[in-house]
């Protein structure tokens, strides 16, 4: 069992200007990535934008916590593979904000089809970081 509460670390840094790119990392370990402003906000893209850490966040939660559902349930299956899709937008106010992201989901391999739903339904409900947004999320699972 967990204990809570449990804290994460990470550490970024960069020199001035909006075309410079900087690294972050996380305190657990020793690689980085190399990040910046994305071409969208007038940046140079070429490295992870927040917006792609959000949306890797997102996506990585899914599938770790329905990694460990389908274990706990004995669940059989070839591979699991999702593909994300991230609204930035403004809010009433004019804010920016991350609005939507689509999950679709791809379940291959799997013989108990409708067992499979189910855990990617209990998934999509139970993930942590999906919890802790506002952002609206809609998923399509495709399950074969």
């Amino acid at each position: 069992m967990s204990k809570y509460p449990m804290f994460f670390k990470a550490r970024a840094e960069s020199l001035s200007g909006i075309q410079t790119p900087w690294d972050s990392k996380p305190m657990s370990v020793d690689a980085g990535l190399q990040m910046a402003i994305p071409a969208e906000f007038e940046g140079p893209g070429g490295g992870f934008s927040p917006e792609d850490l959000y949306v890797m966040a997102l996506q990585n939660c899914f599938v770790a916590t329905f990694k460990v559902f389908a274990e706990k349930s004995r669940l059989a299956y070839e591979s699991l593979r999702v593909e994300s899709e991230l609204t930035v937008d403004r809010d009433e106010a004019g804010r920016p904000w991350m609005a939507r992201c689509v999950f679709a989901v791809y379940l291959e391999g799997c013989v108990q089809i409708e067992n499979a739903k189910r855990i990617l339904a209990r998934t999509s409900e139970n993930c942590m970081i999906l919890n802790s947004v506002k952002t609206e999320k809609v998923f399509e699972f495709h399950v074969s």
